[in-house]
């Protein structure tokens, strides 16, 4: 396995597919997963003739289970380490959900030449939970109950959620897949239950307001308005409005999971966007 040491000991596993001299992409996942949740895309764009990198955020899948470091810096931080390890300059950064934020707060604080673009699909910036800043979020009782969820039983929770609302399964006509709603599983499973526990404090109570105004490169906003994990009015609408250079797409029906459930449509607008 490929793996990186960062400074606080943290083993940090990732992938690294395609030619060296290729333009990188580099794939930030979601909550609670990994780097497989990104198979499809890695695939799509490693026949396209890129080189393609996806990591374990800490806590997460093979990399170490951290009691610590388990919040938006560090995880910025980590992909900071990871970038300078393979010596990555002109990328394009793409994360899902959670891994949107931290695609936010990494390429607002990168080097100068490491990120030429950067992709938000199902994100959680400017800021999930609700606020007097923040009238239109999620009350703070819906994440105290994914804490409570995971607490009681981990297993069970992460059943749940693939099985309904991340994938859009509990809408009516959906076209179930019980080999994703297991994938999901396998991925939530192999992380840590603190660093997961922990995440949902920083995916939920992260402003990102700051770090989408600094960022100066194209960035792509991508959301479904059927988004039932992030509701779309207070995400991705907000973040184009903070962004200087943001285009926001919007995908009409489309899930929180749609990078899974619509590969086709998403990899076809990621490939225009890259290469636009």
């Amino acid at each position: 396995m490929s793996t990186i040491t960062t400074r606080d000991g943290t083993e940090i596993f990732y992938k690294d597919w395609g030619p060296k001299e290729a333009q990188p992409i580099v794939f930030h996942h979601g909550w609670p997963l990994s780097a497989d949740d990104w198979d499809n895309q890695m695939l799509f764009f490693l026949h396209q003739g890129f080189r393609v990198i996806a990591h374990d955020r800490r806590g997460h899948g093979r990399s170490s289970q951290t009691a610590t470091g388990n919040e938006m810096d560090t995880y910025a931080a980590d992909v900071a380490e990871l970038v300078a390890h393979l010596n990555l300059r002109n990328a394009v950064n793409i994360g899902h959900s959670t891994g949107g934020g931290e695609v936010a707060h990494y390429v607002a604080r990168a080097e100068p030449g490491r990120v030429a673009k950067a992709v938000l699909i199902g994100a959680v910036p400017p800021v999930m939970v609700k606020s007097d800043k923040n009238p239109g979020g999620l009350p703070i009782e819906v994440f105290d109950g994914f804490r409570a969820a995971l607490v009681a039983n981990r297993a069970q929770f992460y059943i749940d959620i693939p099985a309904g609302p991340f994938y859009g399964f509990n809408r009516e006509g959906a076209k179930v897949s019980q080999g994703i709603i297991d994938n999901w599983w396998r991925q939530g499973m192999m992380g840590g239950t603190k660093a997961h526990y922990d995440c949902i404090k920083a995916f939920s109570e992260t402003d990102f307001t700051e770090d989408l105004k600094a960022i100066e490169v194209p960035v792509l906003v991508m959301h479904g308005d059927d988004d039932q994990i992030v509701p779309y009015a207070d995400s991705a609408p907000l973040s184009v409005k903070l962004l200087r250079n943001g285009t926001l797409k919007t995908y009409a029906g489309l899930p929180h999971g749609m990078c899974t459930t619509h590969p086709e449509v998403i990899n076809a607008d990621l490939l225009a966007f890259i290469k636009g």
